[in-house]
């Protein structure tokens, strides 16, 4: 298996590497990179459903917008199952954590408005059942592509396989409420090749999926980001010196770190309509560092490119880790050289004491940062949990430089539109 650094040698451009040396710099409940706690009496946006990865609507310079004054969101969802015999524990009580835990395998695409960018009301599935190809509806992106209110949703498209694939609907507003027509006509865009991207065959732990289409500010072009993997055989790839970088003495032996090797997908269209896409080579890989580069996505400030990705603990290497949170990478151009922010690209972690408490979170423009709840502790020693399935805290953020601080907690599930459309 050639080195991440040889692999990609007569491409576009040169993958940046988040190496094990930055990733050593990463520091837990730094307070300027830390989200803060969130209580465990936390309200639940719906009693029935479990909310996960949250997606706003947005344009293709990445500005969360409303539609005739209703912010819209979608969201990975599932049915909670509290009568569900599965989910009973010996005693007939509802295990909520095992239903949680399950809720991949059901996952769908509802979504829901606001006036307010909160509070935000059920409207429902996006898709008719059946209208899907797979099983499963994994994040993505919608797009607000005009006036009339057309919207092409970007999502991943899983069991069997994994493909990136949009489903073109329209967004319909009353001052009643918003409703989501269309979205009938499911279209692939590409899968893993093999290549540059793993594939299932080649890693049964495999990821490949979370599309985020932009228009990049310099060039003009349609792009699309994504997760994926390094493609070769699972334990195959080698950490070099390169992905090392420069460690400290007694920090040279990386373990098994060979079977981390997340990076960020990149990939152009060859129309206007982002009906054609061709892959380009990783811009960002973790190779010996981690192996989840969850929901990549792009904040343009101040004529930078700062790149958003979601990691866990439990998906670092041997030798190094990080808390579940926001990782970020900022460059002057697209293709790079990327360095990580704040010195080890820890940009907003859980505290240690509430390990789980946020994931899935996604940046915005306006330096908000949105998350959902996964669980909480509800006792001192940190046995008893409470499962969360909705919309936590939204974090305020502020990007400067090569740098990020942690500056405003506001309510749950806060999302504010930073542009309104008026549709015709």
């Amino acid at each position: 298996m050639k080195t991440n650094t040889e692999k990609f040698g007569t491409t576009p451009h040169q993958p940046s590497l988040w190496t094990r040396a930055d990733a050593l710099k990463v520091r837990a409940d730094d307070p300027t990179t830390t989200q803060p706690l969130v209580s465990a009496d936390f309200p639940v946006l719906n009693n029935d459903l479990f909310i996960w990865d949250t997606m706003p609507l947005r344009d293709l310079d990445g500005n969360v917008t409303s539609v005739d004054g209703w912010s819209v969101i979608f969201t990975l969802t599932a049915d909670r199952h509290p009568n569900d015999p599965q989910y009973l524990d010996e005693d007939g009580n509802y295990d909520i954590l095992r239903d949680w835990n399950d809720r991949h395998g059901r996952a769908k695409m509802y979504y829901w408005f606001s006036r307010t960018g909160k509070n935000w009301e059920f409207g429902g599935r996006v898709m008719a059942e059946g209208i899907s190809p797979t099983a499963r509806e994994w994040a993505g992106t919608p797009i607000l592509l005009n006036d009339r209110g057309e919207v092409d949703l970007y999502y991943t498209a899983v069991t069997p396989g994994a493909t990136i694939v949009k489903v073109r609907g329209r967004v319909v507003t009353t001052e009643h409420g918003v409703s989501m027509v269309g979205f009938e006509k499911v279209k692939p865009l590409f899968e893993a090749d093999g290549n540059m991207y793993q594939t299932e065959a080649q890693n049964a732990f495999w990821g490949f999926r979370d599309p985020w289409p932009f228009r990049d500010p310099k060039d003009g072009k349609l792009y699309m980001l994504f997760e994926g993997n390094v493609a070769g055989e699972r334990g195959s790839h080698k950490v070099g010196e390169a992905e090392i970088g420069d460690v400290p003495p007694g920090y040279e032996d990386v373990g098994n770190s060979r079977f981390q090797t997340a990076c960020v997908g990149i990939a152009v269209a060859r129309d206007a309509d982002g009906d054609d896409w061709e892959m380009l080579p990783p811009l960002l890989t973790a190779v010996g560092v981690n192996d989840q580069t969850e929901r990549p996505h792009f904040v343009f400030q101040d004529g930078k490119y700062y790149l958003f990705t979601i990691s866990h603990t439990f998906t670092y290497a041997d030798g190094v880790t990080g808390p579940d949170g926001v990782y970020g990478f900022v460059a002057d151009s697209l293709f790079g050289p990327y360095v990580p922010l704040n010195g080890s690209g820890l940009v907003l972690g859980n505290p240690s004491s509430q390990p789980f408490q946020t994931y899935s979170h996604y940046v915005m423009p306006n330096g908000l940062v949105t998350s959902f709840i996964d669980s909480v502790p509800t006792d001192e020693t940190g046995t008893q949990i409470r499962v969360g399935g909705t919309e936590a805290p939204t974090v305020g953020m502020k990007i400067k430089g090569l740098q990020t601080f942690v500056v405003a907690e506001y309510d749950y599930g806060y999302i504010p539109p930073m542009l309104d459309v008026t549709l015709k």
